[in-house]
């Protein structure tokens, strides 16, 4: 088979397993791996160590598979209904995160099936499917293999579908015919989504630190959100869609029509109240197969007492007081931040009571402050 007619019958392939946009580029070393190491060295990554852990492995996709001559990049849909309107004891979670599977698995699945696929167009192929967990730029493979243009808030942006897709790559060793980079930048003068950011996160155009950005702050940190940008998460539990939601780009985003996205209803708005009386065996078996496991239960309540907190809804306070006796200190702590939000003056004897029992350093300096104020 020639190397036209396998890349073709490739693309056909990853299109019928339900990828929406399938471009090919050469393995080589990005020209933005000097911009990455700079990102690294400026603490944007944060928490994140697994990053600058394997920064040397960004460099070319050889570290993910040795011999890699082209690399196939696939997006997938994820869009699916407008968010509901919220109340003031629910919180938002990222449209990722709807569904009743984790994206990767669903992805995953897909990809085994296309590396199958090209070891039956070429039986000695050696080929390898990597959804996020790999080291690899996923996002500039993409622009070079014609996919869209990375915008002001980093993300990719394609003309006709947005940003609303999932990125995944197949590596092999074959040569492939490869398409032309997408080399023009449609973002133009518009700043909707550095505009719209409540943390601040974007230092610069085409910058992220994401130290600041709130699906970093509910998603990724393991300790607490720093008082500074408490505020910030606004009504966000998990994630976060502003940069999306305000993208002029992604009003034409079409719909997709995999099932496992479809919303799921307690993952679609989610009860605070509910889910802080979640103990560990109800949150297993609520989020062990979703994107929401990622943050633990602890984090997940911690998300949850701050935007309590930043919605100050009394009629929070009774669960609040509860999560005073979390054995989480995270959560403990992130309850006394929002019972003070709210007003420590009704709820001051318990706080004071938690005071005189709490051992942890972080809740008793939480505690202190929602007890002076």
């Amino acid at each position: 088979m020639s190397v036209q007619t396998a890349t073709q019958a490739i693309r056909q392939e990853a299109h019928r397993l339900g990828f929406s946009l399938v471009g090919v580029c050469p393995a080589t070393t990005t020209p933005s791996w000097d911009r990455f190491r700079d990102w690294l060295s400026c603490g944007y990554a944060g928490e994140m160590s697994y990053l600058p852990d394997r920064r040397e492995a960004y460099r070319h996709p050889s570290s993910v598979l040795t011999g890699v001559r082209s690399l196939v990049m696939l997006a997938m849909d994820y869009r699916t209904a407008e968010p509901p309107a919220g109340t003031s004891t629910t919180g938002r979670i990222s449209r990722y995160a709807w569904g009743d599977a984790d994206y990767h698995d669903v992805i995953h699945v897909k990809l085994k099936s296309l590396v199958r696929f090209v070891r039956a167009v070429d039986g000695e192929a050696t080929v390898r499917g990597i959804v996020d967990t790999a080291p690899l730029l996923e996002r500039e493979f993409a622009q070079l293999a014609g996919l869209g243009w990375l915008g002001k808030n980093t993300l990719l942006i394609n003309p006709s579908r947005g940003s609303w897709f999932f990125l995944a790559a197949l590596l092999t060793d074959l040569e492939l015919t490869a398409d032309a980079p997408f080399l023009t930048d449609h973002c133009g003068t518009c700043t909707a989504c550095l505009d719209a950011c409540p943390t601040q996160a974007f230092p610069q155009p085409y910058v992220l630190d994401a130290t600041r950005c709130v699906s970093y702050l509910t998603i990724e940190l393991r300790r607490p959100i720093p008082a500074e940008l408490r505020e910030g998460v606004g009504n966000w539990l998990f994630g976060c869609d502003i940069c999306q939601d305000v993208c002029p780009w992604n009003r034409r985003a079409p719909r997709s029509d995999e099932p496992s996205f479809a919303p799921r209803d307690d993952l679609y708005s989610a009860d605070l109240l509910e889910l802080l009386s979640c103990d560990e065996e109800r949150f297993r078996e609520r989020f062990r197969q979703t994107p929401m496991w990622r943050t633990k239960r602890r984090g997940l309540l911690r998300n949850a007492a701050i935007v309590l907190g930043n919605q100050r809804e009394p009629s929070a306070l009774g669960a609040l007081v509860r999560a005073l006796d979390d054995t989480e200190p995270l959560v403990r702590g992130a309850a006394a931040w929002a019972i003070g939000r709210i007003g420590a003056d009704h709820r001051r004897d318990a706080l004071l009571d938690r005071l005189a029992r709490e051992t942890d350093p972080h809740v008793r300096a939480e505690l202190e402050r929602v007890c002076r104020s």
